[in-house]
């Protein structure tokens, strides 16, 4: 009986132990995750692009095939890379990452040269012959797991760099966590806002109550306006990221003077506040960092036009992306 006892009093130090160990692991995530906030917005407000002009019938199923290519980038081959990285060369993780913050303020500024300005649009034919539509859907779907693995790549980066000095299977479970979670949430995201279109028809033309359809049509309505919304705080939160990284990552490296006076500058701009000086400080640190990241985003625009996007033409045989 004594044995019996001993045994499920070991059994239940071996629960807590674990519990503790979920608790720090899911922690640990929600923090991590946190971090990747300006590239997980930015996820969500690019993906809905890529069912834009196919079928209310087909926009689920792409949508869901990009979150599955998504769940590949970040746990077949993304996490496995960090865990090297962190393992073998935990020095080379702030370069990465502020190449990734460089990289977050060139694709915010491009938006916003692009939205000051435009770029000449062509006339294209929107009809897509029935034999090349599943073709255009395929080349779709793998422009945008594409496109999302540098952004995954940006996000599990950020995380890795959140996680506090653990043992290889907790930064694995961490990352694991942060992978699945937040590709459920934008994924998810993702959707709701392709399908909101949809379901604000439904129930402005079906609702058996006046409020009903008159919430049906707001939504149809909004939904031009939230999508602008969404691009440009998308377009703002990866800026304002990139710049983060890029000042902090500077510390990194010994450079701490625009750290240290942004710090200075938010920390006056909270003794003002006084009563909201926890939002001032915040807000002042981020528009800050938010304007650095601008200025490199903006001085980066013609390196990569006539510099990185030609070279990588030449080694790749495709076209450069112009601006």
């Amino acid at each position: 009986m004594a044995g019996l006892l001993a045994l499920l009093d070991d059994v239940a130090t071996i629960a807590k132990v674990a519990a503790a160990s979920l608790d720090d692991v899911a922690g640990q995530a929600a923090k991590a995750g946190a971090k990747a906030a300006g590239a997980v917005i930015d996820d969500a407000a690019v993906t809905p692009k890529y069912v834009h002009g196919f079928p209310a019938a087909r926009e689920l199923p792409i949508v869901g095939k990009i979150a599955l290519g998504s769940i590949r980038n970040k746990l077949l081959i993304l996490l496995p890379a960090a865990l090297i990285l962190s393992t073998f060369a935990p020095w080379a993780i702030n370069p990465l990452l502020m190449l990734g913050g460089g990289y977050l303020c060139f694709e915010g500024a491009e938006k916003v040269h692009h939205w000051l300005f435009p770029p000449a649009h062509h006339d294209v034919p929107l009809d897509v012959p029935v034999a090349d539509a599943g073709h255009l859907e395929a080349e779709k779907v793998a422009g945008a797991i594409k496109t999302d693995f540098i952004l995954s790549a940006e996000i599990m980066t950020i995380a890795l760099s959140a996680i506090p000095e653990s043992s290889l299977w907790t930064e694995a479970a961490v990352l694991a966590l942060v992978g699945i979670g937040i590709t459920a949430v934008v994924y998810g995201g993702v959707a709701l806002i392709v399908k909101a279109d949809d379901i604000g028809l439904h129930m402005a033309s079906r609702g058996r109550l006046a409020a009903t359809r008159a919430t049906g049509r707001g939504i149809v309505k909004g939904m031009p306006v939230f999508m602008k919304v969404l691009s440009a705080v998308g377009t703002a939160a990866m800026i304002w990221v990139g710049g983060s990284i890029i000042v902090h990552g500077l510390e990194g490296f010994g450079i701490s003077g625009p750290a240290h006076w942004i710090e200075h500058m938010a920390e006056m701009a909270a003794a003002a506040a006084a009563g909201a000086a926890g939002a001032a400080r915040w807000a002042v640190t981020a528009l800050f960092d938010g304007i650095l990241g601008l200025a490199l985003g903006l001085a980066l625009i013609p390196v990569v036009g006539k510099v990185i996007g030609p070279a990588m033409a030449a080694l790749t045989g495709k076209a450069a992306r112009g601006l």
